[in-house]
């Protein structure tokens, strides 16, 4: 983004300069809430499409995969092209191919659509970071992160929920529709709020695209590797070994190719800077947090408590609802308490709401979940509102385009691997508590005797009673699993909190007047 960045602005932004970074904003929105919106819907989806539910799992893949390529790019592209242009042609193409998923075929079209869906919406994350760094000054960076931690946390929080009412109302079909209105009033607000500025074809001859080539496969293997690893039970496909040797190979060429270039692609060398370096730990941490929470807590209630798409929606709204309340009221904190203290808080709060889930029992459902989501949902918007600006107080100005492109993919990574190491995660230790619970229940146990005379009584054989013992073992298995998982999740979080606390104290201008220490 260097050539839209050559100087911080210090004047008040103009109402167009606000349009265009809400209008940004939106799209990033949309991007986001597509990610999480079909997650609740793919069973409708895969029946509409003769899909299993292994093929299934490529409809997030593909957008996936297609994103983390993308956010890389929309530096170097806004470049090229220049921010209105590129903002006006990835909104277009996100509401093409939103509408063109809605009319998908069969699995291979609907495939190739997500891919495209999640290509252009890719460009308007990052994009909506990046305009906050250069449209508004310091003293009022803190309202435009506010807007982004909007679309980084209400956006999956929510997309769930809407994506099940959507399908159960209206159909699948529908959570691609949704795209069409705000699609279009963010068209029309970037076409207002930028400026026009001509292409810069020339940059096409000094282009690194040694660096978009392996950055792109890297990725690119990298996101299906961590995606479809735990399905394809890992190492013991070729598939996998064969991607994860790709992703490693071509990453470790990208990074070598950026540290010797004068002019790179994305600049590496601010993860040196200090604040920027921690709080990059913190992202993955976030990304963990964030998307694993999401992961858990909807998969649990389904398999444990047999919830469906919409009650499983209700429960994380009481996560995602009261964050719309609380994100405006982040700045005002901050002009009384240091951003890094409330980063700090954040990460607290979130991963004290990650092992109060990790008491879990089968009784435990909807609304015990309730206060857990609220405390979620308080340590979140201090979270998102401040780290960005942590991360970004010292990145010179020409660098804002790589510290918007690395620390959206740490982000996405963060929540990638973590819903790999998860999902494995979950597998492993039932299997474990399964076998340790059976060394237990046998029948010399006065306790198991009594039991399972109780089961035979009640279902008429003792085969029948065998039977329902091992289900009841391996749900009780299976909980103390999600038990672990989410005790994960709170570390990870813990290791974010110590990273943020580690960070320099911001400059007095983006706190407005905190005191920095």
């Amino acid at each position: 983004m260097a050539a839209d960045a050559l100087v911080r602005p210090t004047e008040a932004p103009t109402r167009r300069d606000w349009i265009a970074v809400m209008s940004a904003m939106l799209g990033a929105f949309m991007a986001v809430l597509d990610i999480q919106i079909t997650n609740s819907s793919l069973k409708d989806i895969q029946g509409a499409l003769s899909a299993t539910l292994e093929e299934g799992s490529w409809i997030s893949t593909s957008y996936l995969v297609a994103e983390i390529i993308m956010i890389p790019l929309t530096a170097w592209l806004v470049q090229l092209l220049s921010a209105r242009r590129l903002a006006v042609w990835v909104s277009i193409g996100f509401l093409i191919s939103s509408l063109l998923c809605s009319l998908a075929w069969n699995l291979e079209s609907m495939i190739v659509f997500r891919a495209m869906q999640g290509f252009t919406g890719g460009a308007l994350i990052p994009l909506a970071f990046t305009l906050t760094l250069i449209k508004l000054p310091e003293s009022q960076r803190a309202k435009g992160m506010a807007l982004f931690a909007i679309t980084a946390t209400f956006a999956p929080s929510i997309g769930p929920t809407l994506g099940g009412w959507l399908t159960e109302n209206w159909g699948w079909e529908y959570i691609f529709y949704i795209n069409v209105p705000p699609g279009l009033l963010m068209i029309a607000g970037m076409l207002y709020g930028l400026e026009k500025k001509a292409p810069h074809w020339e940059l096409l001859k000094s282009t690194d695209y040694a660096g978009i080539v392996t950055l792109g496969l890297g990725l690119g293997c990298l996101q299906v590797f961590l995606e479809e690893g735990h399905r394809k039970d890992w190492l013991e496909s070729q598939l996998i070994v064969t991607l994860g040797s790709i992703a490693l190979v071509s990453l470790m060429l990208f990074v070598l190719l950026q540290l010797s270039k004068p002019n790179p692609l994305i600049n590496l060398r601010i993860l040196r800077e200090r604040n920027f370096g921690l709080t990059s730990i913190a992202s993955v941490g976030m990304g963990l947090g964030l998307y694993g929470s999401i992961y858990l807590l909807p998969l649990y209630l389904a398999q444990i408590q047999n919830y469906n798409a919409l009650q499983i929606g209700q429960v994380i709204m009481w996560m995602g609802l009261p964050q719309l309340f609380l994100i405006p009221l982040v700045p005002q904190l901050m002009k009384v308490i240091s951003p890094r203290w409330l980063c700090a808080a954040g990460f607290l709060l979130f991963g004290l709401s990650s092992f109060a889930s990790g008491a879990l029992n089968p009784d435990f459902a909807g609304e015990q979940f309730h206060p857990i989501q609220i405390i979620r949902a308080l340590g979140q918007p201090l979270i998102m509102v401040t780290v960005s600006l942590i991360a970004t107080a010292y990145v010179p100005p020409q660098d804002a385009g790589s510290a918007s492109s690395l620390f959206n993919i740490l982000r996405n990574l963060g929540g990638a691997i973590g819903i790999a190491l998860l999902a494995t995660l979950l597998d492993s230790r039932t299997k474990v508590y399964f076998d340790y619970l059976r060394e237990s229940v046998v029948p010399s146990n006065p306790a198991v005797a009594e039991r399972l005379q109780q089961l035979t009584g009640q279902l008429g054989s003792e085969q029948a009673a065998l039977g329902r013992l091992s289900e009841i073992v391996h749900q009780q298995a299976t909980i103390m699993a999600y038990n672990d998982a989410f005790h994960f999740v709170g570390l990870a979080l813990g290791i974010s909190m110590i990273a943020v606390l580690l960070t320099r104290p911001l400059p007095k201008t983006m706190q407005g007047g905190a005191a920095g220490h």
